[in-house]
């Protein structure tokens, strides 16, 4: 009996170890240059450090106002200086009449200015119109920079070594990670 339960137990032994094989093999399969490799499994790793990433973004804005606008009188597109020169004459010819000598030639002159000034301001005036105040809206561009979080430049460590990663969002403590083994070349 005993003879029978050591066959027993032997062929046990076996299928247990022929299935562990099976379950192996479906887990493993050939890597580089024909090397076992197993399928990759997740863990989870401590990070060490985490720095926040931004992005610098311009989002201009329209800015305006409204002016006050004062213009009185605009003379009209051309000049005419014919008023300039019949205020000359007329100037000339009335300071003409005035004094004797010498003084009747400076007061000749000084009606030839007079004259022209006012021929032409009056022959001008008569062309220009009166502009009264007026409002008027003036605009422009005004940058407006904000920052936007991006994500976290982060560094973890596993198994005792270090690795760093950037993640769009913050990861707390651990993150996850997948774990890859395969065969070293011998030793």
């Amino acid at each position: 009996m005993n003879a029978r339960k050591s066959t027993s137990t032997h062929r046990l032994t076996r299928v247990t170890v022929a299935m562990l094989a099976l379950a192996l093999a479906g887990s493993v399969s050939a890597g580089p240059k024909g090397r076992p490799h197993f399928d990759p499994f997740p863990d989870q790793a401590r990070v060490v450090a985490k720095t926040p990433v931004f992005e610098e973004i311009n989002e201009p804005r329209r800015e305006c106002w409204i002016e006050r606008i004062s213009h009185g009188y605009e003379a009209p597109r051309e000049r005419s200086y014919g008023g300039a020169i019949l205020g000359t004459i007329i100037g000339g010819v009335i300071g003409h009449q005035f004094g004797k000598g010498t003084g009747k030639t400076v007061a000749t002159a000084v009606g030839a200015a007079t004259g022209a000034m006012v021929g032409d301001g009056m022959d001008n005036r008569a062309g220009a119109t009166w502009r009264g105040p007026e409002e008027v809206e003036r605009c422009r561009s005004v940058d407006q920079w904000t920052r936007r979080l991006t994500g976290y430049n982060i560094v973890y460590r596993y198994q005792g070594r270090e690795y760093s990663a950037f993640m769009p969002y913050d990861p707390g403590e651990f993150v996850r990670v997948n774990v890859s083994v395969s065969l070293a070349e011998s030793w």
